[in-house]
Formats: C-alpha cells, structure tokens, sequence
C-alpha cells in the first residue's frame, strides 16, 4: 500500500517553502529543513533538532522523508562499483548503481519499474513494464548515494576501492531501469531538484538523460532547452537492423528519430552522445562503423560504443576488442567522429548497461 503522506523529495524549493505558507509556518523553517534534506541527508525528522517542535510535529503528521530501504546491496569485485536493490513504499523495487571512476563518482538511476519499450538484449525491458516513478523517488535515488559516500568518508573501511575517494556525488546518469523520456515530467522535476544550487547542486552538464529514440520527448526538451546532457540508443543504423533491437523504432522511425536530434541540436546547440551496443557479428563490422559514420555525418555528435553486457533473455555476445578498436578507428579517420569505448562496471553483479532488474 502506497504510503499517503507527501513525499517531500519530491518538491522543488519553491514548491517546499509555498507549502510552509499555505501551513502558516514561516519559510525560514522551509529552508531549515531542505538544508537538512539534502545537506545533511537527514532521514527523519528526529535527525533535524534545529526545526521547532511544531514544525516537526506538522510535518510528521503529513509529510514523509521518500528514503528507499535497501533490500540487498552487492559490490563488485574490484570495488568500483555497488549496486542496490532499493524498495519503494508499495513495495515495488528498483536498482541504482554507484559507480567509482578516478577523481569522480556517478549515480546510475531508475526512472521506471521496469520498462515498457522492449529493447531486447536489456534485462529491464524483459521484465516490462509496471509502473513510473515520482520525481521523489528518482530524486531518493541520488540521496541515497550521497548519503553512502558521505558515511564511506567518515569511515573509510566502508569501501575496498584504491584510490581517492570522492565524499559527494557531482556525476548523475538516468540510464537505470526505465525510459525517462516516457516518464517525462517526473524526470525533470526531479532534474530541478538535484540542479538545485541550495541541495544536492549537480550541474546540469554533469547529468546525462537516456532515451531510446522518444521523439515527442526529445523535441520537447529542444523546445525547453534543459541544461543536461542528451544520450540517444542508437544501436542500429537502418530502420530494418533497429527495429528488430529496439521494438519502439516502429512507432518512431530512424529518420523521424534523426530529425528529431538535428531539431535539438539546432535548438539547443548540444551535441548528442549516441550510443551503440556492439553485438559480435550483428552491428560490430567495418561496414555497420560506415554506416554510422554516414548516418551522423553533419551532426554534432559523439557515439559511445558499448560491448553487450550478458542478460538471461539474449542470446548474443559482446564484441570482442580488436573489433571494437576497429570501430573506433573507423569512425574517427574516415568521418572524424569522436567516440568512447565505454569502461565497464560491476559486469560481475549484473550491474552494468542493460542488466538491471529486480531480482537479487
């Protein structure tokens, strides 16, 4: 059962302190208490002493910190990377992952239970889809991997990676169970809310928005000009090759979807991360790195390769490296197209891209 007071990760700043006035409390009490939310990632309202009894006493009687217990926690073997099985309030569960990098550390997130556009070698779009998520249980999310670095800062012992370790989260990437551009409007209130200079204060620059091709979605992001970063699954280069991966590209074509990302990128002045699971002997030839290159050729871009990461429900298997450098390579002499091979993370927890579901 779905708990029925206000979750309050999932109000902006303003909408918190208009909800102070409307109590009659003053909104000085409202920044207290977003202090302590997203400062001091208080869970409870016994953890924020500073508030006056009233305040509190009010806010527990209708208000609830959206915190999302931890059903299981796994790490990977190197230690770079933790994942989480998280619980909601109706007891649906959902997977964020942690992810350590030199200098940096970034926050994997889930905008949905599961997932309704059926990409198939993706774990979350096997399950299907269940339901969205509120802007504050995205925004928990981030929260709750703050609140990890800060303890792992404190105490040290909590984490096994060599290396510095990074005490806040500054890197947020919405490539977690989910299509967020479906669950558009909970997505970018809780985009404001991590933005928020006053709270968790993650640059928009430094947050990145995934989607598998969502026309109406991406355009109205170009129209809105959000300040974060767009990633769009391309995996395929002819509207045949994509359909067959990504069931939705029939409802939205590649040249509708192509259009759609040169519209953003003029409107926007942005370039656009496509990304591309290289699938050994299905899209990981010279000639499927060509057809890439002339697919793109014009547009301000960047293509983010991604060798296939294992799921029970697909049968293919990862590009091998030469490959993959053969891409690479293609792409940059013959088109000048800059490109990554992405560094994979927790693969031994099922916790890298397109592994995520719940079940753990």
């Amino acid at each position: 059962m779905i708990d029925p007071r206000s979750n309050l990760y999932d109000l902006t700043r303003s909408e918190l302190q208009e909800r102070f006035v409307q109590w009659d409390l003053s909104p000085v009490h409202a920044g207290r208490l977003w202090n302590y939310l997203y400062l001091e990632l208080a869970d409870s309202f016994a953890a924020m002493p500073d508030l006056p009894a009233k305040v509190r006493t009010r806010l527990e009687a209708g208000t609830r910190i959206g915190t999302l217990p931890t059903a299981l926690a796994t790490e990977s073997s190197d230690g770079f990377t933790r994942k989480f099985l998280l619980t909601l309030s109706d007891a649906e569960r959902i997977e964020t992952v942690l992810m350590r990098f030199t200098g940096r550390v970034t926050a994997c997130i889930s905008s949905q239970v599961g997932c309704a556009m059926g990409c198939v070698f993706c774990a979350t779009g096997q399950m299907g889809y269940t339901r969205h998520l509120t802007p504050g249980e995205i925004v928990a999310q981030a929260v709750h991997v703050a609140r990890i670095l800060k303890l792992s800062a404190l105490n040290p012992q909590l984490s096994t990676a060599d290396g510095p370790k990074p005490d806040r989260l500054r890197n947020v990437v919405l490539m977690g169970m989910g299509e967020p551009l479906h669950n558009y409007d909970s997505v970018m209130q809780a985009v404001d809310i991590l933005r928020d200079s006053s709270g968790l204060a993650i640059a928009g620059e430094r947050i990145t928005v995934s989607t598998v091709g969502v026309v109406p979605g991406i355009l109205r992001l170009a129209a809105e000009r959000r300040p974060s970063h767009l990633a769009v699954s391309l995996h395929a280069a002819t509207q045949a090759e994509r359909a067959a991966l990504i069931p939705v590209a029939r409802k939205w074509p590649l040249d509708e979807l192509l259009a759609a990302c040169r519209s953003y990128s003029e409107q926007t002045g942005r370039k656009i991360f496509y990304e591309w699971t290289l699938i050994e002997g299905k899209n990981d030839t010279p000639e499927h790195a060509r057809a890439v290159g002339e697919l793109l050729r014009g547009l301000p871009a960047q293509v983010n390769l991604i060798p296939l990461n294992p799921t029970a429900g697909y049968a293919g298997a990862p590009t091998r490296s030469e490959a993959a450098k053969r891409f690479q390579q293609i792409l940059a002499s013959e088109f000048s197209l800059p490109s990554t091979v992405r560094q994979r993370r927790g693969i031994d927890i099922a916790a890298g891209c397109g592994q995520l579901a719940t079940v753990g």
